[in-house]
């Protein structure tokens, strides 16, 4: 029998998998692969009797393009077909480079081959997308681009308010060595898999296909997927989406029974998918769009309510999440009209709206999106309202009566944020997703999105009813902290002629970053005279007991509507959503940083706040640096006292890596920060 070596190392090397393993032949379509076997004389002098098998799949067939059979052909013959060519040869021995289409499906292969006199056992392989071939569709012209979106095994994503953005440190992971076949076991497990495995191995040439299917195998919506989604109450039965900061440690959770983990929410849902993508070789990156809309009938518009005293209704159809998280996947659409779609396509994983049935959103062109072509597939409609809906708030009246307060055309979809490449910093990308607020060419989209749409136009009028003299704004003091009172200033300015006497309707109430409403934590009713042409500023406090055990991921929306009671009531209204900032989080590490080599981190925390803090959790992670998430639990921290946690480790692999710490408690929550440790080759370690 012919003896075959993989040269996995080499293999792996030249086809930028080597971080996965160099034990076993993981290569990316559309580039050569080198092997040899090792024959018999007999064998030798015929080789052009060689047979290739390669086959992935149950019941692989060509007819499907999940099997081809092929001989040696000529060095440099160029095709899309599975081919082989002679490198170099021996006495014993023939070296060949074989090549994949650049449209072949991706998964795990078995390679036979059979000589004159024999057949070889079956040889593993993976094969992957390949982001470096310009013949495959997930190509990506620039190194610097594949270094980020698909390489780059760190990341920030970005959460908070359009007001205050804050990164997130994240690990992706999808080079650890058990990922690439979390991530095939996923697309084995899929619904369209289950119902017809020959068609689902076969549409696996596709990107479109298989990032929709990874979508949706992410939340546990349809198929037992990774993810419980879950928003708020007690996420003592899991664990809470804001401990999260690396996808390793959920996917291998999930993949020890396929139970789904409990629990996410969109920042980890687009996280996990985000590595899972760059595993199979799709090019990728996490999104984030402040202020974004869910608009549950389509009509593009989002109507918000609020009560006389500005109180938020329990329960809304539309919604505004003070931010959103998905992914945005590089890929060619050959499934629409020319290339104008290429490139970037928002893959959403949080489970909001159904697709074909499915809960996933996507693969939907980012500049379908921008120019308002919501009839291309898939769920650009959805995307669009949530960077460009209208936005329409009325306030309801106790005879269950509605008025408009308000209408908003600029308000959705802000700071659309992703990391930068190349470094960590924030990316603003909202121009790619839309024209200028408050330009004609911005309003003619939205005006070709309604006529391509399913809705008609609403019949909203531009603005509320009667003469709008009086201009309000709620602006900070100063800055919010996390621990401290909240202060604020209501601005009012009467620019008509005569005097106002005023009632104003002052409330501030915790939102869960859904836009759901939680509690209302205070409130004042005051009334005033403005005078003809004044401005006249009202203070607000927001004492720190009164929100400090109802804040976590939540924000603080101050609502203020003003009532002029002397031209027919007519009620102006204006909001500010507060996100106050969390207490620092810092780490270090010490020891020389090669693999092998100890090393230790240390965490530290001070309690700010004169009150106890309890159930209070520092989690430590990093690709290459620590095999598992090391979890430290802490029974309570006292006021301002300061708390160290060691944490020894050892790298295992070379190169730039993150360690990520975070921090949890009952009052504060998904507090984060990171350092990059540059671990030194181990040739290096040796010579110091």
């Amino acid at each position: 029998m012919a003896l075959v070596l993989l040269h996995c190392r080499e293999n792996n090397k030249a086809h930028n998998t080597d971080e996965i393993s160099v034990d076993r032949l993981i290569v990316r379509r559309g580039k050569p692969f080198l092997l040899t076997l090792q024959m018999k004389t007999a064998d030798m002098s015929a080789l052009d009797k060689l047979e290739f098998t390669v086959q992935t799949g149950l019941q692989a067939s060509e007819a499907l393009r999940t099997k081809a059979m092929f001989r040696i052909s000529p060095a440099g013959l160029a095709n899309n077909l599975w081919n082989a060519s002679i490198q170099e040869k021996t006495v014993s021995s023939v070296t060949l480079s074989v090549s994949s289409p650049a449209e072949a499906c991706i998964g795990e292969y078995s390679l036979r081959i059979k000589t004159a006199s024999s057949f070889t056992c079956d040889n593993k392989f993976i094969l992957l997308f390949n982001p470096w071939c310009s013949d495959d569709s997930v190509y990506i012209p620039q190194e610097s681009d594949r270094r980020e979106y698909v390489m780059n095994e760190h990341g920030l994503l970005y959460i908070g308010s359009s007001d205050y953005i804050f990164p997130k440190t994240w690990t992706f992971g999808q080079f650890e060595q058990d990922i690439v076949d979390i991530c095939l076991k996923l697309m084995d497990r899929n619904l369209k898999c289950l119902r017809n495995k020959e068609e689902d191995f076969s549409a696996r040439c596709s990107p479109i296909y298989v990032s929709r299917v990874l979508c949706a195998m992410i939340n546990a919506q349809d198929d037992g997927g990774v993810l419980h989604g879950k928003w708020c109450g007690d996420f003592s039965d899991g664990t809470s989406p804001t401990s999260w900061n690396n996808s390793v440690q959920i996917l291998r959770k999930w993949a020890r029974n396929y139970n789904s983990v409990k629990y996410g929410q969109c920042w980890v849902f687009a996280a996990v998918l985000c590595t899972v993508l760059r595993c199979v070789g799709i090019p990728s990156r996490v999104v984030t769009n402040f202020q974004s809309a869910h608009d549950t009938d389509g009509n593009l518009v989002v109507d918000q309510y609020r009560t006389e005293r500005g109180h938020i209704p329990e329960k809304e159809e539309d919604s505004i999440w003070n931010f959103h998280v998905w992914v945005e996947a590089w890929m060619r659409r050959p499934d629409l009209s020319g290339d104008f779609y290429d490139g970037w396509q928002v893959v959403d994983p949080t489970p909001q709206e159904t697709s074909n049935g499915l809960y996933c959103c996507g693969p939907a062109p980012v500049k379908a999106v921008l120019e308002g072509h919501v009839d291309v597939k898939y769920d650009v409609p959805f995307v669009f309202a949530e960077v460009n809906a209208d936005i329409v708030t009325w306030m309801i009246l106790s005879n269950g009566s509605k008025i408009m307060l308000n209408s908003d055309t600029c308000e959705v979809g802000q700071n659309i944020s992703t990391k930068m490449v190349g470094m960590d910093k924030r990316s603003d990308i909202t121009a790619s997703y839309k024209y200028t607020e408050g330009t004609e060419k911005e309003r003619q989209v939205y005006k070709e999105a309604v006529k391509r749409g399913t809705k008609p136009l609403s019949n909203t009028p531009n603005s509320p009813p009667g003469s709008r003299n009086l201009q309000l704004k709620l602006v900070e003091v100063s800055k919010s902290i996390n621990g401290k009172d909240i202060n604020l200033s209501l601005v009012l300015n009467n620019s008509n002629q005569a005097s106002k006497k005023l009632q104003i309707h002052l409330l501030a109430q915790v939102m869960l970053y859904n836009g759901v409403p939680g509690a209302i934590i205070w409130t004042e009713d005051p009334e005033t005279l403005l005078l003809s042409s004044k401005e006249m500023s009202i203070p607000i406090q927001i004492a720190y007991p009164r929100y400090a055990t109802l804040l976590g991921r939540n924000i603080i929306r101050v609502n203020a509507i003003v009532t002029d009671l002397d031209n027919n009531g007519i009620s102006y209204h204006t909001e500010k959503d507060i996100v106050p900032e969390n207490p620092k989080l810092t780490i270090t590490t010490k020891g020389m940083a090669y693999p092998g080599s100890e090393m230790t981190a240390e965490v530290v925390f001070e309690n700010p706040v004169s009150m106890v803090l309890t159930d209070c959790k520092v989690t430590v992670s990093g690709s290459g640096l620590l095999v598992d998430v090391q979890e430290t639990n802490l029974p309570s921290i006292k006021p301002n006292t300061r708390i160290r946690v060691l944490v020894p480790f050892v790298p295992y692999k070379a190169g730039a890596r993150q360690l990520v710490a975070n921090f949890n408690c009952n009052l504060f929550t998904d507090i984060n920060t990171s350092i990059t440790v540059d671990v030194k080759p181990a040739h290096i370690a040796t010579r110091v």
